[in-house]
């Protein structure tokens, strides 16, 4: 039973670490709360419905968020519809819904609602309608319903660790495998600033760009990410062939890329790039999930195969296990070592290319320390650093544990010099335990 439960923890006890991690930023965000955008517009126009009825004059008044004009937009058109008449729309500031108000006032007109977010209920210049505008009538100030729910369980929260996780987990499947075979890659935060550099770039000057075309931008990432395979081919045949440690040369990889970086985006960000760049970063084509999300996700399926149920997967562990005795058992050592130094750099090229389309531009400070972070996500997870140990599952946990310890602590208002020290010492308390694991 001991040897069972002992099995049990190896394989899944980070999954109950996160359950607890989710338990406990559940418990700490539980507060009183309201519903954003389209659906709180649906709500608050089922309570103008209710109590005005379709002849309602309505003055809708929102900030300049996304969310808010989500909102403003959404329940413009519920009201439209009912035959309610929206005498303003006001997206700004409260000295923007005071002008509004006093230019009704001012060609005498009478207002039953406003309609508000939750933010906008709390301006001042609504606290007492009555006394400074008696001639609207008695307007109602209508928000969404308060409910209490934690924040962190919020599906836009959710939503936003997804897309947190992508570049990082994507980058940690190729970690994974350097790890495995009992290397490191230190060059990968270089490499997602080289690539989101090179594919901005390419779309910038040879794609055409604001007015690049589909093709064209897919051409650019590609390019992007097999400079990174040839640098991660680069990298292996300086560690195969002249048995440089992994550890020097994907150092000075590191500088080198970061270097190159810089010289190509000549110390500026390029941004002059279509929206349709977006639809990798931000689009969500497949059942409201992110696309970037949806990929990773193949990704990590595909990385399972390989490490599970291939020859290539059993190579990357006898390498990792026993350098020495997998030669001698006839494993290709150095072709295998070459795959994984190549299939890190190529999936962070591809992080690189995530990060570009995330942000719509390509900047040489992206990836700055990405390669901690993606070793942690690693190690988190399971994987030895003295290699032959690792699974895919472990390192996508480790990767969702670091995201929801850096997005709890930001919900928590935990600043950011801390967070490093608690990002540390699960670092430092993985490591351990993977030692004492082991004796």
């Amino acid at each position: 039973m001991k040897r069972v439960l002992s099995r049990w923890f190896t394989d899944y006890g980070m999954v109950l670490v996160l359950f607890l991690l989710c338990a406990f930023f559940s418990v700490a965000t539980y507060t009183e709360q309201s519903a954003t955008g389209e659906v709180a517009a649906v709500q608050v126009g089922e309570l103008i419905k209710k109590q005005f009825g379709g002849n309602a004059l309505v003055v809708i008044a929102v900030r300049e968020q996304a969310e808010d004009v989500a909102f403003a937009k959404r329940l413009n058109a519920e009201l439209i519809a009912s035959g309610a008449r929206v005498l303003a729309v006001i997206q700004g500031e409260p000295k923007d819904a005071r002008e509004a108000l006093m230019k009704i006032v001012a060609t005498g007109g009478k207002l039953h609602a406003i309609a508000c977010t939750q933010a906008t209920s709390e301006w001042e210049v609504f606290s007492d309608l009555k006394t400074d505008f008696p001639s609207l009538g008695e307007p109602v100030l209508l928000a969404p319903l308060r409910y209490r729910w934690p924040i962190f369980l919020n599906a836009s929260n959710l939503l936003n660790i997804a897309n947190q996780i992508a570049v990082i987990a994507v980058i940690a499947i190729g970690m994974t495998l350097v790890i495995v075979t009992g290397g490191i890659d230190l060059s990968v935060g270089s490499l997602i600033a080289l690539s989101a550099v090179l594919a901005a770039k390419l779309i910038r000057d040879c794609a055409g760009g604001m007015n690049a075309t589909a093709s064209g931008m897919i051409i650019a990432c590609i390019a992007a990410v097999l400079l990174c395979g040839v640098i991660g081919a680069f990298s292996g045949g300086m560690i195969t062939q002249f048995g440089i440690p992994p550890f020097i040369v994907t150092l000075a990889m590191m500088l080198v890329c970061s270097g190159l970086a810089f010289t190509l985006a000549e110390g500026q960000s390029i941004a002059e790039i279509p929206d349709s760049f977006m639809w990798l970063g931000r689009g969500a084509d497949f059942l409201g999930l992110p696309n970037a999300v949806v990929l990773m996700v193949a990704l990590y399926a595909l990385a399972h195969v390989l490490m599970s149920r291939t020859k290539l997967g059993r190579y990357l562990y006898a390498v990792g296990g026993n350098r020495e005795a997998a030669r001698l058992s006839g494993v290709p050592v150095q072709r295998v070592l070459m795959f994984a130094y190549i299939a890190s750099a190529l999936l962070a090229g591809l992080g690189g290319v995530f990060m570009a389309s995330l942000y719509k531009s390509g900047s040489a400070t992206y990836g700055n320390m990405y390669e901690l972070y993606v070793i942690a996500a690693v190690v988190v997870g399971g994987a030895s650093l003295s290699g032959g140990e690792g699974k895919m599952f472990g390192t996508f946990i480790g990767a969702l544990t670091i995201a929801v310890i850096q997005n709890g602590m930001n919900l928590t208002n935990v600043e950011s010099y801390t967070q490093k020290v608690v990002l540390g010492l699960v670092i430092l308390g993985a490591v351990l335990l993977d030692k004492i694991r082991h004796r």
